[in-house]
Order: C-alpha cells, then sequence, then structure tokens
C-alpha cells in the first residue's frame, strides 16, 4: 500500500516539473522501494544511486560541509539527481538537458518530505 502512495509522489512529481522522466525511492543500501521509471532497469538504478549517495555522505562528512542535501550528475543527455531522505533511504530523480532545475528544487523538498513520512509510517506500524 505504501508502495503505491510512493508512486503517487513520484508521478505527482514527474507531472509538476517539467523534464523529469523517472524517478524511484530506494532503501540507502539500493534495494528498490518504488518506481516511477518508464523504462530502463529501475533495480540498477537503485543501486546506483545508493553508491552516489554514500560518496555524497562521506564527502560532505569529510570537507566539513554538513549534511548531504542532493547529489547532480549532469550529463550529455540530462540530470540524474539523488536526495537523502532521512538517514534510511534516496530519491532519485531523472531529467531530460530541458529539465526545470529550480522547479525540481522547490518540488523535491516537498517529495522528500512526503516520501519520508510515508517510510516513517510503515517503520512505525
Amino acid at each position: 500500500m505504501v508502495q503505491g502512495q510512493i508512486a503517487e509522489e513520484l508521478a505527482r512529481l514527474r507531472e509538476h516539473v517539467v523534464g523529469v522522466t523517472d524517478s524511484a525511492v530506494a532503501a540507502s543500501d539500493g534495494m528498490l522501494v518504488a518506481s516511477d521509471i518508464q523504462g530502463g532497469r529501475p533495480h540498477a538504478l537503485a543501486a546506483l544511486a545508493a553508491a552516489s549517495l554514500g560518496l555524497g555522505k562521506r564527502t560532505g562528512d569529510e570537507t566539513g560541509l554538513g549534511p548531504l542535501r542532493e547529489v547532480v550528475t549532469r550529463c550529455q543527455g540530462g540530470y540524474a539527481v539523488v536526495y537523502a531522505v532521512g538517514m534510511e533511504a534516496l530519491l532519485v530523480v531523472l531529467g531530460d538537458e530541458g529539465m526545470d532545475t529550480a522547479a525540481l528544487r522547490r518540488e523535491s523538498r516537498l517529495t522528500v518530505e512526503r516520501v519520508g513520512s510515508l517510510l516513517e509510517v510503515t517503520a512505525a506500524g
């Protein structure tokens, strides 16, 4: 049931941010929780996003820059952005080259909060 609610949040993010093509939520160990991926390999994306999240967290710790907010990878064809969702999960968003990054920053905060709340309810239950 929670997976469906999380998938709805991911679909909402795609609908509200121009250029978002795919997204997923995974545990910090890379296990897929839910996805809004039109094609491709959601399990592989979850695992890669977890590795990126781990490196980003470690970089923040080592450099003293504080808690991780996001890891952005910009490629020729677009973006892959990874956000920490609490201490145990992540949100990964893929977007094309024309993705509205300002809208993504704004909307992703809301998505991270809502997904985090859904995951907390599941953990508590």
